[in-house]
């Protein structure tokens, strides 16, 4: 799961909450149920404005039972875990800082590439291959090898199936012979743009729409 996910997620689920939540107070402190007529249960709470919004038997209620504080802390312990652990996956670059190059035969030598400097080589490489009108390229960290994250925007009439056979034969093959690795895991995502129709006679015709195409891997 990315982080975008995770993240859109656990935004959701803590909005929703702090929202329902506010809703309740709000409509409480201001006295709506009364105004409008309505006759909450019994247990709902903040019903008026002079009333509290967590009743005093309410905060003993459970306070003598056995289950009640190792719950507590238990919720806490898993609260707090939780959000140190996302704290820390922000902090944490999806990216790529170096590659380690491998140099057989050479002992005591550690030689490690710029993955900022390779990424600016692959993506002028694809770039000028035929059809591209822009292209973008990043690596990112992967379990056993780095991985190609790549988005590419193809001219009116290009062709995908082109474009991947020359980005394989191309770029991707001259980065595996560069840093000397048996595959390189890629995730290309094309793009081809639409030519714009002719304009009619009387007006301006509409610009030509961009149509997202599967990802190619």
């Amino acid at each position: 799961m990315s982080r975008t996910v995770v993240n859109r997620a656990m935004l959701g689920m803590v909005g929703a909450v702090l929202l329902v939540a506010g809703v309740l107070v709000l409509a409480g402190g201001l006295d709506l149920y009364r105004r409008l007529g309505v006759h909450p249960p019994q247990w709902w709470p903040l019903t008026s404005p002079d009333q509290p919004v967590v009743s005093a038997s309410s905060r003993v209620r459970w306070v003598a039972s056995a289950w009640w504080w190792p719950t507590v802390i238990g919720g806490l312990t898993v609260l707090v875990a939780g959000t140190v652990w996302w704290l820390v996956a922000q902090l944490r670059r999806s990216g790529l800082s170096s590659i380690a190059v491998p140099t057989p035969g050479v002992s005591g030598l550690r030689l490690r590439v710029g993955a900022q400097a390779l990424e600016e080589a692959l993506e002028n490489r694809t770039a000028v291959l035929p059809e591209v009108e822009r292209a973008g390229v990043r690596l990112v960290r992967a379990p056993r090898h780095p991985r190609l994250r790549g988005a590419v925007r193809l001219r009116p009439g290009g062709d995908p199936a082109a474009l991947v056979e020359h980005f394989e034969d191309g770029p991707r093959s001259d980065a595996c012979g560069s840093l000397r690795l048996a595959q390189l895991p890629a995730d290309l995502r094309i793009r081809v743009l639409q030519s714009a129709p002719a304009e009619p006679r009387h007006g301006r015709g509409r610009r030509g729409r961009r149509r997202r195409l599967p990802r190619v891997e």
